[in-house]
């Protein structure tokens, strides 16, 4: 009887194992695309997706965050229309982020970021250096109202 136990202890405890690396494989880092030769991963859609992106954002020279203010909080952007160009004003990288988070492995430099949102653009210069460097893009309340 007691074999029965400890077996059915074992199982119960490798069964929840298992699904848990399965919870965490389904809520990991989206696929990287690479755009125009510029690796990027974009996403954060659900609170899981959303962890796993920041985790990874340390090994991403640079990571882009989209939100829309909302009274006294803010809620997260997706869909957002980003357009990064060097110092010398050429585009290295047009696209869309599929969630509120943009990782880009760009070159160490100086660069322009333009990211529109229901027709409104933010722009900010970034530097890349060899640290991760993280900028946030904040839309005023009342942006996209058409998507809620």
């Amino acid at each position: 009887m007691k074999a029965s136990i400890r077996h059915a202890t074992a199982l119960t405890a490798l069964s929840l194992a298992l699904f848990g690396m399965a919870s965490v494989q389904a809520a990991g880092v989206p696929p990287m695309h690479k755009i125009d030769g510029i690796e990027t991963v974009s996403g954060g859609i659900g609170d899981g997706e959303a962890a796993a992106i920041q985790s990874e954002a340390r090994h991403w020279p640079l990571t882009l965050e989209f939100a829309i203010r909302d009274k006294a909080k803010s809620d997260y952007a997706a869909d957002v229309n980003v357009l990064v160009r060097d110092a010398k004003g050429h585009t290295v990288l047009q696209t869309t982020s599929g969630g509120p988070f943009l990782l880009a492995r760009l070159n160490p430099g100086q660069y322009t970021v333009q990211a529109s949102l229901d027709g409104k653009t933010l722009q900010q210069k970034v530097m890349v250096g060899h640290q991760p460097a993280r900028h946030l893009f904040l839309w005023p309340a009342g942006t996209d109202e058409s998507a809620s």
